[in-house]
């Protein structure tokens, strides 16, 4: 069944709980509605909107916003050591996280908790904790609207990168995804390298996935606002990688500034919310908006904000990062 609304409120959509309006929003339960839900409407302008957790809405949507619904999670197939699942675009993603901890299947376990569905998964290439999404992402499924085809590209297709991926860039607004397909391991492979997790994990027994999840969890609800209180889209920026020469350099100034290792070569990471906390931002408050006084990285809504105002705050943000250290920091959120 496909559900069709006009001038649709999204202010319960998206997770910063913005009072904008869609033209139109489609919810579809199966990709068999596709064909029918674009030939409705002609190829007007749109774009997919699945749990809202990763927009900023600055303005009402002129055109179409569609929304996966199906909530189907099934095996697909079984190795001695490895097993293959595929859920549904609709999926709620810690929902998934907690299934395949349930039945001992590793992979996903550092990636609890993180907000929204699993068709934005592959999208962002959603991370924490050391693990990817496109980690452990076999396949993706989507439908083609132009051409009315249904696709699946296979994980070495899909240009995964930092919080980046195919789907942002060359298939951005052309495709809808349907569902994604998983190969996790049944053998235990505990990742607990990064921050706190590992003194987290021993506090609880020890590295059991179920033991994993829950000090995944415990960090980020002690750190993270709860988006059903505080309207919020997480970390509204990107770690910025720079040269190790250039690193190194800013160390000799900042000490203690923490560094990461990430895949492109000769580069690591810096610690955006170390850099937002040093310029003297953490915890900032103006008007309706706010940076977050336990995790510099997330912007809030302190009550009745615009999309615009929070904006506003990201670019003044952004010029004091700029200004203190020469960093360049980018958003992650997407804006409309």
């Amino acid at each position: 069944m496909i559900r069709c609304y006009e001038n649709a409120d999204l202010s319960s959509r998206n997770s910063f709980h913005i009072r904008q309006r869609a033209k139109r929003l489609a919810e579809f339960d199966n990709t068999d509605q596709l064909p029918e839900l674009f030939e409705r409407w002609g190829m007007v302008r749109w774009r997919v909107l699945g749990g809202g957790n990763n927009t900023l809405f600055t303005h009402d949507y002129d055109g179409l916003i569609v929304t996966p619904c199906g909530t189907g999670v099934e095996v697909t197939g079984e190795q001695p050591y490895s097993v293959t699942v595929r859920a549904e675009a609709g999926v709620e993603w810690d929902d998934l996280v907690q299934w395949c901890v349930d039945r001992e299947l590793w992979g996903m376990e550092n990636l609890s908790l993180i907000p929204g569905k699993v068709g934005a998964a592959p999208v962002q290439n959603i991370g924490a904790y050391g693990v990817e999404a496109g980690d452990v992402i076999s396949s993706v499924e989507m439908y083609v609207p132009s051409s009315g085809n249904m696709l699946t590209l296979a994980a070495e297709h899909c240009a995964f990168g930092y919080r980046d991926s195919i789907f942002k860039n060359m298939l951005k607004d052309e495709v809808v995804i349907t569902a994604v397909t998983f190969e996790l391991s049944r053998i235990p492979s505990p990742k607990l390298g990064y921050g706190d997790l590992l003194r987290c994990t021993q506090s609880l027994g020890g590295p059991s996935l179920q033991n994993i999840r829950e000090a995944v969890c415990s960090i980020r609800r002690s750190k993270l606002p709860d988006t059903a209180v505080t309207g919020n889209a997480g970390s509204f920026f990107k770690n910025p990688v720079v040269k190790e020469s250039a690193a190194e350099e800013l160390r000799t100034k900042w000490p203690d500034m923490p560094l990461y290792p990430c895949q492109e070569e000769g580069c690591v990471k810096l610690a955006a919310g170390w850099l937002i906390d040093k310029v003297g931002m953490k915890g900032y408050r103006s008007g309706n908006v706010g940076v977050h006084e336990k995790q510099a990285l997330v912007l809030v809504n302190l009550g009745g904000a615009t999309g615009v105002e929070v904006l506003e705050l990201a670019r003044e943000v952004q010029r004091r990062v700029k200004e203190g250290f020469g960093i360049e920091i980018e958003t992650e959120v997407n804006i409309l």
